[in-house]
């Protein structure tokens, strides 16, 4: 059966965003930025472990949900 293509970064792909990134490493700052601050936000409200443990769930939730699509 063959597999379908999820919108992952294959080899090739991967590799040129690698390369972009080493070129110009503010894009790489600008794209994770929005989650820099909802981390440094939060951590400022409510601390520290709070905070990670937000991260931790999001991100949990997000490979939860790219594996059931």
């Amino acid at each position: 059966m063959s597999q379908k293509n999820r919108g992952g970064l294959n080899r090739q792909n991967a590799g040129t965003a690698l390369e972009v990134v080493r070129e110009n490493p503010a894009i790489a700052l600008i794209t994770a930025a929005p989650a820099i601050v909802v981390f440094g936000v939060v951590w400022w409200l409510f601390g520290f472990w709070p905070a990670l443990l937000l991260v931790l769930v999001l991100g949990g939730a997000a490979l939860v949900l790219r594996k059931v699509r």
